[in-house]
């Protein structure tokens, strides 16, 4: 009787594991981005995310860069999508929140208000409401080769009218002195004429003007950039046409090139490619007279799958991002990409610290099209290719290129069709 009675108790004490043993299975889950160069550095946060959640596993699947919007789409709308995933700012991810296929983050806002700005959260919110964790940033500027600037006894231009002039002292020497091309067409427009745009229109403020329809969209301020990169044109490789973005990184790391218009994402590939000379990095000035305007880029946020099986796990994981424990693990893996948290960080890699000082003292932006002219057709950043791309090539004018933009836009975006002739 004792016998049986002990056996009771076993299969009772067994029958009440049963749920711990349950609760104790390993979650996994997994993270869409389009960052394939980052594979070894996520798997380093994402390492010490599982040391703290040991039953939740989160597996990194990057997906080529210029695919990662179509297959991402493709794969939500087939239920196939990553349970977290990279979302871009603004208009891209809004798109997707619209869409159903993003979870609100209402239960976090108390900690996401907490330890981001308001700009930041702006990125990745549509209607007041947070659909992804704010993650990290980019910084545009000029890199440079430090040992020509010597050799030709050069100093870092502080105005737009100097740039013109150092361009000017290498080509006569022999130098190129902008790596740049527009083999690959964004590459014009959002590294070299989104880069050098808020220093010729001005910061957020002046930004503001025009999709608020106070200004339009081909005034003296939005020429006068168009302008700029027609000046630059002489000063970019012949047969500039034929230079795609790799190219031009080559022709910068090679030193036949003097200096590169490019962001801070390229210090990680720049400082692994071992140049045999010493390079950095300088602000993009602005006229002289003019405040200068550092374009940094909100650039990846971080979402939840709606139709995620595993939101709890998710949520955890979303939860521990905004901590600075996670944001300096960034820092320090994936130098020249910037924590969006507000909790201060220490920057390890010289350049991407070089590289984040270039916007200390000075106003910041985003990308000028970014936030809210992507958001109907003709789309404004194929607006600002097309034309950058023309002033570039020498068939369109600065005004010409300038009342392209405003003539597309003022199709759709009602504060420029105020301005409609």
């Amino acid at each position: 009787m004792k016998r049986r009675r002990g056996l009771v108790v076993v299969l009772v004490l067994a029958l009440l594991a049963l749920p711990l043993a349950a609760s104790a299975q390993t979650v996994e889950l997994t993270l869409g981005s389009w960052r394939v160069d980052d594979v070894a550095q996520v798997q380093k946060l994402l390492d010490a995310f599982h040391a703290k959640h040991p039953n939740i596993r989160i597996k990194f699947t990057p997906t080529n860069p210029p695919d990662y919007n179509a297959v991402l789409r493709t794969q939500l709308t087939g239920g196939t999508g990553p349970d977290l995933m990279y979302v871009r700012s603004y208009k891209v991810g809004q798109d997707l929140y619209a869409d159903g296929f993003l979870e609100p983050l209402t239960e976090l806002l108390p900690i996401l208000e907490e330890n981001y700005t308001v700009g930041s959260l702006e990125a990745w919110s549509l209607d007041g409401v947070p659909f992804a964790v704010p993650f990290m940033a980019v910084s545009h500027g000029i890199y440079y080769n430090v040992d020509l600037f010597k050799k030709h006894n050069l100093e870092i231009p502080q105005t737009w009218e100097e740039l013109l002039a150092v361009a000017e002292k290498l080509k006569a020497a022999g130098v190129i002195p902008f790596a740049n091309g527009s083999k690959d067409e964004w590459d014009m427009n959002e590294i070299v004429f989104m880069n050098l745009l808020p220093n010729f229109i001005g910061g957020r403020d002046a930004r503001l003007e025009y999709e608020t329809g106070q200004v339009p969209f081909n005034d003296e301020k939005m020429v006068s950039a168009f302008q700029a990169l027609q000046d630059l044109a002489p000063y970019l490789p012949v047969g500039q046409e034929g230079v795609s973005y790799y190219d031009a990184q080559q022709l910068f790391l090679l030193g036949r090139a003097a200096m590169f218009f490019g962001g801070s994402w390229d210090v990680a590939f720049f400082v692994a490619s071992e140049p045999d000379f010493e390079w950095s990095v300088f602000a993009t000035p602005a006229p002289e007279g003019r405040p200068q305007v550092v374009c940094f880029h909100p650039d990846a946020g971080l979402g939840l799958n709606a139709a995620s099986p595993h939101k709890e796990a998710g949520l955890a994981f979303l939860k521990w991002v905004t901590s600075a424990e996670a944001a300096q693990i960034l820092a320090d893996e994936i130098p020249g990409f910037y924590p969006l948290n507000v909790n201060p960080i220490q920057i390890q890699s010289k350049h991407a610290n070089d590289f984040y000082a270039l916007s200390e003292g000075k106003e910041v932006d985003a990308r000028f099209v970014w936030p809210v002219l992507q958001a109907g057709e003709p789309n404004g950043y194929l607006l600002t290719q097309t034309a950058a791309l023309a002033v570039v090539k020498g068939s369109m004018t600065p005004q010409e290129a300038a009342d392209y933009l405003q003539e597309g836009l003022e199709q759709w975006f009602e504060p420029a069709m105020k301005f409609k002739k």
